[in-house]
């Protein structure tokens, strides 16, 4: 599957450093090896996309 294009999950490791972007649209930043947190506007499990730039 293309990474540009693939969801994580709450709870997976961070693949790649960099912003993601949330299903409510939140933009966060990430390091390697953090783990993706619940939604920050919800407060629930969610999916995260990574955003290029």
């Amino acid at each position: 599957m293309d990474e540009h294009n693939r969801q994580y999950r709450t709870g997976q490791g961070v693949p790649k450093k960099g912003e993601y972007l949330c299903q409510s649209g939140k933009r966060v930043t990430f390091k390697d090896n953090d783990e993706f947190p619940v939604c920050p506007v919800s407060g629930e499990d969610t999916f995260w996309k990574h955003e290029e730039q």
